[in-house]
């Protein structure tokens, strides 16, 4: 059985992954960093660039191979899984005329309001499976941002790509437009890409909001597959440049959210919440099941074929806890020693997890987060319970939304880099949704993309095969019964609250901040 490898490219970092496919071990790893660029005058900015990120993958690579004791050439697959939707503009040779502007990048939320207001006005099918409301973080609307704010570059934009198809067209050596691998992931979620109505959105609906997107669908042009497809071969250059051998196989990219659900063994019925500097939530829903007014996209085949790939998030969960910490001087890890003593709502406080805007299921980039319950003995350790706690709340309304499309859950499991090491937020979680929590041993990161590599290896004869062989054991947190009722009333009240200040919805206000002294006092 061979060795493969695949990468995660994450906001700051890239890590490659050497997986033996036959024993499910991880022969070497490592991790190469690169710059996000932000702009001190705009906060909503963040951008980065290609070569950089190509250059911090050759170095991943060549430090990873070193790691496991192999010769480069023993690899035989590679896969890449990118953050998205991340957006660069290209001329007709496939060469950059920007940076990305990177999935964080918020400048374009105009652009996004008058893209969701127009196909809403002309009834395209399209935004309902994105949600009902388009997104600034998505692809149309940066590229829009993009042509309005770079009048010198419009006549050089011949297309434009997400990370995860830029980085496997540069790799196999792709320089047309014609030819670009596109990901039914990517364009799924964030293009308004379905089969259903024809691929792409009406042209016509897009040059009515903007004229500069006149014949646009014209130049995102390409193939288009799914991850058990191939993009193409590892061209000579690169594969020079990594380590690895010539002509090896590279299969259609994705998001590093979708790839990391399927390294944790996923399958229907399960959701995962891939938890992170934000939390990107993936379930995998049966095929009846419609759209979901809130969420990020409902997308059939868009994690594995055969199911409806349903797509969710939060704007900020490592990043809110990280900046909580830094406020008071120390760590998280600190922070949370000693809260798995906490009971529900002990703090007294109720935390809307907004810092960052809400991704899901209002998706409105201008909120801000909320603490509600302060008194003069509060202290940092408290406001890190009730963010973990708001962030658990909001992940239950969350399912409650995605279930309303008539798909229906059995397992929940917490992915991504921090529940690793937080099982503090893993009890919560288990305890606020009443339902055991599944957690990797080891992080999932890259073994998704090993899993790729390996199916387009040849390495396993289904999808199903290759997660039992390379995914990680779970451990598992049981919900503890006796703190049902409490999260329930505690529930409620969040999911009131969040829809007063987020919709303007009525509440009775007047009875919160009793409610969480109540908790407080342990009443």
């Amino acid at each position: 059985m061979p060795l493969v490898a695949g990468a995660d490219f994450g906001t700051l970092s890239v890590r490659v992954t050497i997986m033996d496919t036959q024993s499910g071990e991880i022969r070497g790893s490592a991790s190469a960093g690169y710059p996000l660029h932000r702009d001190p005058a705009d906060p909503l900015v963040a951008r980065q660039s290609h070569d950089d990120q190509m250059e911090a993958l050759c170095r991943a690579m060549r430090q990873a191979i070193d790691a496991a004791g192999i010769e480069g050439g023993q690899i035989a697959a590679f896969a890449a899984d990118t953050t998205g939707s991340s957006v660069i503009p290209l001329d007709e040779r496939l060469q950059p005329l920007a940076d990305y502007y990177l999935w964080c990048d918020h400048t374009a939320h105009a652009e996004a309001a008058e893209i969701t207001a127009r196909a809403r006005e002309d009834g395209i099918e399209a935004i309902d499976w994105c949600g009902g409301t388009y997104s600034h973080e998505w692809g149309y609307s940066k590229l829009l941002h993009f042509l309005r704010h770079n009048p010198g570059l419009r006549g050089r934009v011949a297309t434009a790509a997400e990370n995860c198809d830029m980085i496997a067209a540069t790799l196999c050596g792709i320089t047309s437009p014609a030819d670009m691998p596109r990901s039914i992931c990517a364009m799924g979620h964030k293009w308004m890409w379905g089969e259903r109505w024809g691929g792409l959105p009406p042209q016509e609906f897009l040059s009515r909001v903007d004229p500069l997107l006149d014949g646009i669908n014209d130049r995102i042009t390409g193939r288009w597959g799914h991850s058990l497809q191939q993009a193409g071969r590892l061209g000579t250059d690169w594969a020079g440049r990594m380590g690895l051998a010539a002509g090896i196989p590279l299969p259609f990219g994705a998001f590093d959210a979708h790839w990391d659900a399927v390294g944790t063994g996923c399958a229907a019925g399960d959701v995962v919440n891939v938890v992170g500097t934000s939390t990107c939530i993936i379930a995998l829903a049966d095929p009846a099941s419609g759209p979901v007014p809130g969420i990020c996209g409902a997308v059939p085949g868009s994690v594995v074929p055969g199911v409806i790939g349903v797509e969710a998030g939060q704007s900020a969960t490592g990043d809110l806890f990280e900046a909580i910490a830094r406020r008071a001087g120390t760590d998280v890890a600190s922070l949370c020693a000693g809260l798995e003593d906490y009971g529900p709502g002990a703090s007294g406080l109720m935390r809307l997890p907004w810092d960052n805007g809400d991704r899901t299921v209002l998706v409105r980039p201008d909120l801000g987060g909320i603490t509600l319950g302060w008194d003069l003995a509060h202290g940092p350790a408290d406001e890190m319970h009730a963010a973990i706690e708001g962030m658990a709340l909001h992940v239950s309304l969350i399912i409650d939304r995605m279930r309303s499309g008539g798909a229906e859950f059995t397992r929940v499991i917490n992915a991504g880099g921090i529940p690793q090491k937080n099982d503090v937020l893993n009890q919560i979680y288990a305890d606020v949704l009443q339902r055991e929590v599944h957690v990797p041993q080891r992080s999932p990161v890259g073994v998704g993309a090993c899993i790729f590599a390996a199916m387009a290896a040849g390495a396993f004869p289904d999808l199903a095969t290759a997660q039992a062989a390379m995914c990680p054991p779970m451990r598992v947190f049981a919900p503890r019964p006796e703190r049902a009722a409490a999260y329930a009333e505690l529930s409620g009240m969040f999911r009131d609250v969040y829809q007063a200040f987020g919709a303007g919805e009525p509440c009775d206000l007047g009875r919160v901040l009793p409610t969480l002294r109540r908790f407080r006092l342990g009443h």
